[in-house]
């Protein structure tokens, strides 16, 4: 068989190659070359453990990438993967690396042109890539990987995913509401990748990554944490909402979060205009009457409404029971009920917010950068375009070192687990907002910092700005991102492109990790629920391709009147070498499922 042929099935040519990389040997002067060239490759797998220091070997690997970047007119994102099917959108590939000609992995970059809108979208380059995609991309190709940037065209759904099963990876760069306001459903668009994930493709941020950390209810389901506040609440339900607010309300001030919005659009910062509040919760709820003083984050402005009128506007939106709002937003909030995204999050005011909140940011479990957002004067919110003043500091600053030390080392292994994410990994680049909830005068080390939102759908990378389009720069690009700021930026990428590169070849190594004691894995692709188990386990055996060339099984016979099953088994069952054998048809793309003969096996085949 040729090597061609191994690679034909569902463990893809980069997928192998990085596996076996990882259990050769670092070759040393003098007898390590010797050594390369008399180890036969077939038993590089037996090697592997006694292999010193196998991640050298992968951090090594990747060669830097030759060539200069695209220039304007030039397009690298034609291979490897022929995705000549799919439409190009984008004028070229401004600034992105040669692609590596023997890429460790095959990836993309999954962008959105609006087509009815300008620019293609408000936060696209002239030649319609998003602002800050070719950070994204070239971070992936410095660390030996391809990164082919693909549009998603709903009107080409099939073709589109047909196409991407032909990745090992996919970065998701598609702003929210987008592929809504280009025609398509972000639903379909979304149960398109669920299944790509099934497939064992890597979508950052996955559609559920990005749902269950970017709800507002997350802040519920960490409020037991350090980071969190206990009296976190969330409403999916109009009548609970209304005995909720109104309990909560008269209690003290409050922070009202929608669940959609972005930018600050429906988060309400909410105050008795009596200052009537009772001494402890739930001694009171608040009348229909009673004055609510408001001020809403996207722009800092102020409204004054009853009880009735703001519970009114939340569920039904605009309309004379709601009273006149300045509100850019529509209210309804919970329109749709939970599985469409409503919700509303009700948490206590912090008042020190008029200090700023900080906004860590970061790749993977690394914190790359931090900035301090402090509103403006007489403002609580620090959302930009509000007159807010941001200060940049570095991933080790001093003044938030316990923070740091504590959401790094104590409640980040616990986040993923504790939004029912425990099985995903943490987004390649997100952030997390942080508002400071403690009395003035608190010990820096005393502090408490909670979490006012985590958010990793399609986070920007603010020192690409100067590449999107507007109408005073309608032509802005790449190459209009200042050389220092361009600096920073690659930073991020390389970063990127390094924890990516992590998550994949950990992924590598599962597919080829045996069974171990009491797993069993030739439970499918074909049915046998009908034949009786006989085995204990299929220790050492590989898991099977979700997508196997062929289905093979492997039969042997357990006799049940003899020790151990027979002369020559092992304790689980299986003949001693039935291993080797099945994981040499799975490694060739192929299911291979360990049967022991039994009477009923032979009854089923007669029949």
């Amino acid at each position: 068989m040729c090597s061609s042929d191994l690679y034909k099935g569902t463990y893809k040519k980069a997928a192998l190659t990085a596996y076996w990389e990882e259990c050769k040997p670092v070759k040393t002067k003098g007898k390590g070359k010797g050594k390369a060239k008399a180890e036969p490759e077939p038993k590089a797998k037996g090697k592997a453990k006694a292999a010193p220091e196998p991640k050298a070997k992968a951090k090594a690997e990747p060669a830097k990438p030759t060539g200069k970047p695209a220039t304007e007119g030039q397009s690298r994102s034609g291979k490897p993967v022929n995705v000549s099917a799919l439409t190009k959108i984008t004028k070229d590939d401004l600034g992105l690396l040669p692609q590596p000609p023997k890429p460790r992995f095959r990836t993309a970059l999954v962008g959105i042109y609006v087509r009815d809108q300008p620019y293609g979208g408000s936060d696209k380059s002239s030649n319609g890539h998003r602002y800050d995609s070719i950070p994204f991309a070239n971070g992936m190709i410095t660390s030996g990987m391809s990164c082919q940037l693909i549009n998603y065209v709903h009107d080409e759904h099939d073709t589109f995913f047909e196409v991407c099963r032909s990745f090992d990876a996919l970065i998701v760069r598609c702003n929210p509401g987008q592929i809504k306001a280009d025609g398509g459903s972000q639903q379909k668009f979304d149960d398109g990748m669920r299944g790509l994930r099934k497939l064992g493709i890597q979508v950052w941020p996955s559609p559920d990554v990005m749902e269950f950390m970017g709800a507002k209810d997350a802040l519920c389901k960490i409020a037991d944490m350090s980071i969190g506040l206990e009296d976190t609440l969330a409403y999916y339900d109009p009548a609970e909402f209304t005995a909720g607010f109104k309990k909560t309300m008269a209690f003290q001030p409050r922070v009202i979060k929608q669940n959609r919005g972005s930018s600050g659009e429906g988060i309400w910062i909410i105050k008795l205009k009596s200052g009537n509040y009772c001494s402890t919760f739930g001694e009171r709820s608040c009348a229909d009457d009673e004055v609510l003083d408001m001020m809403e984050a996207n722009d800092n402005h102020s409204e004054e409404h009853t009880v009735a009128e703001f519970v009114e506007f939340c569920i039904n939106g605009r309309n004379s029971k709601s009273g006149e709002w300045t509100s850019k937003g529509v209210g309804k909030y919970l329109e749709g009920g939970k599985a469409a995204g409503g919700q509303l999050v009700d948490q206590r005011f912090c008042p020190r917010i008029v200090e700023g909140e900080l906004r860590y940011n970061m790749v993977s479990d690394t914190l790359v950068g931090i900035i301090h957002k402090k509103p403006k004067e007489g403002g609580i919110s620090a959302v930009g375009g509000t007159g807010s003043i941001y200060t940049y500091y570095g991933p080790k600053e001093k003044k938030f070192a316990t923070l740091t030390k504590n959401f790094l080392s104590v409640d980040l292994p616990k986040v993923m687990p504790a939004l029912g994410l425990g099985d995903e990994p943490i987004p390649l680049w997100w952030t997390s907002d942080f508002i400071l909830s403690s009395p003035e005068g608190t010990p820096e080390k005393e502090e408490k910092w909670i979490v006012g939102e985590f958010n990793c759908s399609c986070v920007g990378i603010s020192k690409c700005l100067p590449a999107y389009c507007k109408d005073d720069t309608p032509n802005a690009c790449y190459n209009d991102i200042p050389k220092k700021d361009l600096a920073e930026t690659r930073k991020m990428g390389d970063m990127c492109g390094k924890k990516a590169l992590e998550i994949l070849i950990k992924v590598a190594r599962n597919k080829f990790k045996g069974a171990e004691a009491g797993e069993y894995f030739s439970g499918g692709p074909v049915d046998v629920s009908s034949l009786k188990r006989v085995t204990k386990d299929d220790m050492g055996l590989m898991k099977q391709p979700m997508k196997p060339r062929f289905k093979t099984a492997l039969v042997g016979v357990y006799v049940r009147d003899q020790p151990y099953g027979g002369s020559d088994k092992s304790s689980n069952g299986h003949r001693y070498d039935s291993i080797p054998f099945g994981n040499g048809m799975i490694s060739a793309g192929m299911s291979c499922r360990s049967e022991e003969h039994t009477s009923e096996l032979q009854s089923l085949a007669g029949s």
